[in-house]
């Protein structure tokens, strides 16, 4: 656990202490694909398998965390990966790190959650992800075994509930959540947004973490090529009229970030580094943001911690880049002149 250099934070003195995250734990291999246009239905299109790694949310967003809080902050995974190869790898693979396994479980007879990832030259793409995996399996009543974990850490953790599980265990992570006075963070896919706004999810979240499209869905509003400035402000304007205590947090790629903290939004411009992957990028500044709230930054402050670690990801081919510690970060933000605060700056002296 000390080669992982964490960012200097103190644990022991700080209000949070742990976090609790339900999502997807699965594996998946990138294909690149012959040609930019989009793939027909009926089409047959080549290409070749990429040697990058691909891992899901709940994985990518606990890896992070515990990576860069270190061995004093205790992350705590709820999944189920299937009695494969892959999922074993996985366990093996997470267990290294320090996560806390004990509400990681086998699901017999299932599969471990996988998806291809399909590349087109110009770095756009797209998933195509099993949907009867073991991840399909978490259920609301699996997560209630973990509300010993949500009692311990009342009013000092932080909950996280990810997409690649069914809605239903991610609600009953929230409602854990705040009967126990933890901070409570919401993503969910595009396709699920209407689901979420008619079953009431967004009224147990604190931040609500999504890119551009999900905004977008969640709003219901039409999302431009070019400019999404004018949609965020919509997303937030709507947003804000239902839930006017929530944060958001919405990135857009190359085109960079955007946050709510209740009174003001700020954009924060991508860091311009030359991307290996672009996958998992939102997950690891979804982690940065986790992380900021963790060190008492303030939403602006963790933006930019977020940004940092999200461009540094995408250096590497997988969707983890296991080499993020301080010690990189550092020299990363000092190789392309990140332009950081003196709050960031200072977690990464």
């Amino acid at each position: 656990m000390d080669e992982m250099k964490p960012l200097k934070i103190s644990i022991g003195n700080g209000r949070y202490q742990a976090m609790i995250g339900v999502g997807g734990i699965g594996a998946g291999r990138f294909f690149a694909l012959r040609g930019n246009h989009t793939l027909g239905r009926e089409e047959s299109r080549g290409g070749r398998f990429l040697e990058g790694r691909d891992y899901c949310k709940l994985h990518i967003v606990s890896h992070y965390v515990k990576t860069l809080l270190g061995p004093e902050f205790s992350v705590i995974p709820i999944g189920k990966v299937g009695d494969d190869e892959e999922g074993q790898r996985l366990l093996q693979e997470m267990g290294e790190v320090g996560l806390d396994m004990r509400y990681i479980r086998l699901s017999p007879g299932d599969q471990t959650l996988f998806s291809i990832c399909f590349i087109y030259p110009d770095g756009s793409g797209g998933n195509l992800t099993t949907d009867d995996s073991a991840s399909a399996k978490v259920n609301a009543a699996f997560v209630a075994e973990a509300e010993p974990e949500f009692a311990r850490f009342g009013g000092r953790g932080i909950a996280v509930a990810l997409p690649e599980v069914p809605l239903e265990a991610r609600e009953k992570l929230l409602q854990l959540a705040t009967e126990h006075q933890l901070f409570r963070v919401a993503a969910f896919t595009s396709e699920e947004a209407r689901s979420v706004l008619a079953g009431g999810m967004l009224q147990q979240a604190d931040l609500v973490a999504v890119n551009i499209d999900e905004a977008a869905a969640l709003a219901g509003v039409p999302i431009g090529e070019e400019e999404p400035t004018s949609v965020v402000e919509i997303v937030i304007e709507r947003l804000y009229r239902t839930y006017p205590g929530l944060q958001v947090s919405i990135t857009a790629g190359r085109r960079g970030s955007w946050c709510w903290d209740g009174k003001a939004l700020t954009h924060v411009p991508a860091f311009q580094v030359k991307p290996v992957s672009t996958a998992g990028a939102g997950d690891a500044y979804l982690a940065g943001m986790v992380i900021g709230e963790v060190a008492g930054l303030s939403m602006a402050q963790a933006q930019e911690l977020a940004s940092l670690i999200a461009a540094l990801s995408v250096t590497s081919p997988h969707t983890i880049h296991k080499g993020i510690n301080r010690d990189s970060l550092r020299a990363f933000a000092a190789e392309i002149k990140a332009p950081l605060c003196e709050a960031v700056r200072s977690l990464l002296e």
